[in-house]
């Protein structure tokens, strides 16, 4: 509800006499190159004292990176019908910053039934961070900073070079019927990640991509996702946390009515281990889950460490309480369909399992394994090894 009320009052904004920005009056041409003239249609609408719209009308273009930054003096849309293309070599893009990228607007509508093509598949064969910590960054399709009461829909983002969305510093900002698509062989292109951000929604979207569907980095509070179909993909994941020492908390999380298909991961909650942060990760609650062939189905993992990035002899420090998992079914892919691994130092608290009713190879009870917890178990679950 909060969605649509925010889209009607964005839309009631628009509505009210936009001026329109239409990118052709700025001399573009199609399968040209329409960064200059988007920055100009952008600083013009921006300083505008009704709303307004930049229109990117039907056909396909090239855009070199490029930063839309406010405050603006109304609210602004930018409308997408076209395909637009980023520079193929990844050279050519900063990996410090996003390929488009948004700061310090209010009132941002980002519509229309466009493409942002990132053109990844030169920079994944140059992707070596699984194996080096100093690898090279690579661009992410879209950076959205300090973005408040906004709304992102309609859009879609192919093949980003890395992640396809980060969302930091933000606040009331929805993403519905968006689209994100890579393939499963695409590395670190999680499609949508969370920091430090409070108010963020994802409904009623589809992502496809080789890492997480979506991951909530620290500082995520009132975080809903609804109606989301993700595969192929790592799942969708809080963390991983409790890796760096400025980390704040992550709390009042909802994921419901989501479908998961083909992916490495399902729900997963996974924290650092062999590092000083003291931190919480609280009221987790994932419901009325669809699992189609997923490795992994439930994970708390607070001993993540990949590629042996840290030492396990020292316990996480992430305090996780308040997590439920309720009305989670389908097939899984492994045979052990839950695992929940806590902290030694501090166990988790207060999880509970309800209505799990997963089945490996689509017949047999998935098991579960338990450590430093002792989940609450609701009807229809199975009961913790040790």
């Amino acid at each position: 509800m909060a969605t649509l009320a925010l889209l009607l009052l964005l839309a009631s904004y628009v509505k009210a006499q936009a001026s329109l920005f239409d990118i052709r009056k700025y001399g573009v041409v199609p399968n040209g190159d329409i960064t200059m003239a988007l920055q100009k249609a952008w600083r013009d609408a921006c300083v505008s004292t009704t709303p307004s719209k930049v229109v990117i009308p039907s056909n396909k273009y090239k855009l070199r990176q490029i930063d839309f930054m406010g405050p603006c003096k109304a609210p602004i849309e930018i409308l997408v019908n076209g395909i637009i293309k980023a520079p193929k070599n990844p050279f050519d893009v900063s990996g410090q910053n996003q390929w488009v990228r948004f700061g310090y607007i209010n009132f941002l509508t980002l519509s229309g039934n466009g493409t942002f093509h990132g053109r990844g598949k030169m920079a994944w064969k140059q992707n070596n961070c699984s194996t080096n910590k100093n690898c090279k960054k690579l661009a992410m399709n879209f950076g959205f900073g300090f973005v408040n009461n906004s709304v992102i829909h309609d859009i879609t983002s192919k093949d980003s070079k890395y992640f396809h969305v980060n969302v930091f510093g933000c606040k009331n900002i929805s993403f519905t019927n968006f689209r994100v698509s890579s393939p499963a062989y695409s590395p670190n292109t999680d499609g949508i990640h969370i920091g430090k951000s409070t108010q963020v929604k994802i409904t009623n979207s589809k992502i496809d991509t080789g890492d997480d569907c979506i991951s909530l980095g620290d500082g995520s509070k009132e975080v809903t996702i609804l109606n989301v179909t993700c595969g192929p993909g790592h799942g969708i994941s809080v963390g991983s946390l409790g890796k760096y020492s400025n980390e704040d908390s992550v709390e009042d999380v909802i994921v419901k009515n989501c479908t998961l298909k083909n992916t490495n991961n399902g729900l997963r909650i996974k924290t650092w281990p062999g590092t000083a942060i003291i931190s919480l990760a609280s009221d987790l609650h994932f419901e009325d889950i669809t699992m189609i062939n997923v490795s992994n189905p439930i994970i708390i993992d607070q001993e993540y460490c990949p590629w042996n990035q840290c030492s396990k002899q020292s316990p996480s420090k992430i305090k996780i309480s308040k997590v439920t998992f309720k009305n989670i079914r389908g097939t899984s892919a492994t045979q052990e369909g839950i695992t929940l691994v806590c902290s030694s130092g501090i166990p988790c608290e207060t999880v509970e399992l309800s209505d799990i009713n997963l089945r490996f190879n689509g017949t047999t009870l998935v098991t579960a394994k338990c450590a430093n917890v002792k989940p609450k178990i609701g009807r229809k679950a199975p009961i913790c090894a040790t």
